[in-house]
């Protein structure tokens, strides 16, 4: 069997365990709780391939990539059907997923990744995109359920409908006029779009490093004070730029 890419973290968590643990080719040979420092699993929604990136169903993605750059942490693995890295992040092991299934078919990847590393749901977290928010507007949530959205419908399905996984949504704004939902999601942003994701990814590395280190009900605290009337500073984007 091809050794899996959590033997890097081995050795640190065993001299993390309160109980002696013998080390194998496979994290699932011991239970995770023997750890006091569980993981954490951030996976990011979006659709593979180059016709899709930079849209707005794909900011998932975005997150991960810029959280993935900002820790040194490549994604470059193919596992699980999903892009997959690893790191340490101030000494808290960090996984990151980015599902290539497309959108849709997102828990085909999500839920077999979180059921391998013996994840308890509470140490999932997922980002995506949220016609519900303005653009640019983030909102880390403990549970939830999945709206209008297919591909968090997907991860539910393959928790075996469990909804209390954490929820990293990234406000896109909702489609102009009576433009299809389904159409809007897969259009680039605009400039002055583009420019309130970036600084919002940006602000979402602070808040996904945040909830590594100092956990989700801290985390949510002082970034959903901050994100509550971001929208107010500034008009909510709805159509394209001339």
């Amino acid at each position: 069997m091809k050794e899996m890419p959590w033997n890097r973290f081995m050795p640190f968590l065993s001299k993390c365990c309160t109980s002696t643990v013998q080390t194998s080719s496979s994290y699932s040979s011991f239970s995770s709780s023997l750890s006091p420092i569980q993981p954490w699993l951030f996976v990011g929604l979006g659709n593979p391939g180059e016709k899709y990136q930079s849209t707005r169903h794909n900011v998932g993605f975005d997150m991960i990539d810029a959280f993935a750059q900002s820790q040194g942490i490549p994604l470059t693995t193919h596992y699980f059907k999903a892009l997959f890295g690893e790191g340490l992040v101030d000494g808290v092991p960090v996984l990151l997923a980015k599902p290539q299934t497309y959108m849709n078919l997102s828990g085909e990847s999500v839920g077999p990744l979180a059921a391998y590393y013996k994840l308890p749901l509470n140490r999932v977290l997922v980002a995506f995109d949220d016609m519900d928010l303005p653009c640019g507007v983030l909102r880390l949530q403990p549970k939830g359920g999945f709206g209008r959205h297919n591909g968090l419908k997907s991860v539910i399905y393959h928790f075996r409908k469990n909804r209390e996984f954490c929820r990293l949504r990234i406000g896109i704004g909702r489609p102009p006029g009576q433009m299809d939902p389904k159409a809007f999601v897969l259009q680039k942003f605009n400039r002055t779009g583009r420019e309130r994701i970036d600084s919002a990814i940006r602000e979402g590395v602070d808040i996904l490093k945040m909830v590594a280190t100092r956990g989700l009900t801290e985390a949510a605290r002082l970034s959903n004070a901050d994100q509550k009337y971001k929208h107010l500073r500034s008009h909510d984007i709805q159509t394209n730029d001339d």
